[in-house]
């Protein structure tokens, strides 16, 4: 019979989540996790194999509560209001220093690309994915099929350029101002 697991699993993968967030799969040792999760190594084995297997569980994870956040937010407000906000509340109501750890998805594809080319590609498919659903929220705003998937494209590559951004640790303004800008142009290009 299994031992049952001596630890609340989904507190100590929020924990996790949050270190390989903040520093990334490559710096994230395994002590750093066994510290922040608050385990030990052979409960950590058990339940979660090894660490790269479990940067998989919490990249998904991460990609999967971003998608929501953004298809729940399409269905309280108007599209593009939506996706507007999904941009600054990145800035305006992330907590502590949270909003300066950029997207772990786009630090995960600029960590890995050319060391864990597997690893890169998972979070880059992420990446499509949300793109995909940007490319449904301009539509449901009224734009055309091919106009939604141009300006779909559009806004992941601003959404790429901003997270990175978010970890030069500007004042928000300085993010809040080009995310209005590039929704003026969005709504302009929509009329």
């Amino acid at each position: 019979m299994a031992r049952p697991l001596a630890f609340d699993r989904p507190q100590a993968v929020n924990r996790a989540l949050a270190l390989f967030w903040r520093q990334g799969y490559q710096a994230t040792t395994l002590a750093d996790l066994l510290q922040a999760m608050g385990i030990g190594r052979s409960s950590f084995y058990a339940a979660f194999t090894d660490k790269r297997t479990f940067f998989i569980e919490c990249l998904d994870l991460w990609a999967a509560r971003t998608l929501d956040l953004l298809r729940q937010a399409s269905t309280q407000q108007p599209p593009l209001d939506a996706l507007q906000g999904f941009f600054e509340r990145s800035f305006v109501s992330a907590r502590g220093s949270k909003a300066h750890w950029g997207c772990m998805l786009v630090n995960t594809v600029l960590e890995m690309a050319g060391v864990d080319d597997d690893l890169a590609a998972r979070a880059s498919r992420h990446l499509e994915e949300m793109q995909r659903v940007f490319q449904v929220c301009l539509q449901d705003a009224g734009a055309s099929p091919a106009r939604a998937e141009e300006l779909a494209a559009m806004l992941m590559l601003f959404n790429e350029g901003i997270r990175v951004s978010s970890r030069r640790r500007l004042p928000d303004v300085q993010h809040l101002q080009p995310i209005a800008t590039t929704f003026r142009l969005v709504r302009s290009a929509m009329a």
